[in-house]
């Protein structure tokens, strides 16, 4: 099936681990969540950056 499917044994196995006790439905809740979440952290790194930013300008003598 792994070489059918052009997927080697070791990623066969680290998929079955992580999604083998999941029904489709949950499966899909979680590829969601975890699409949300890799949003919300790059909203929250470019939210740090700019108060970073702001800090440094702030703290700067003219």
């Amino acid at each position: 099936m792994c070489r059918r499917h052009g997927l080697s044994g070791a990623t066969f196995c680290k998929w079955k681990a992580r999604f083998g006790g999941l029904e489709v439905t949950e499966a899909k809740r979680l590829r969601t969540l975890e699409e949300e979440n890799a949003k919300l952290k790059k909203l929250l790194a470019e939210a740090m950056l700019d108060i970073a930013v702001l800090n440094d300008i702030s703290t700067r003598k003219w």
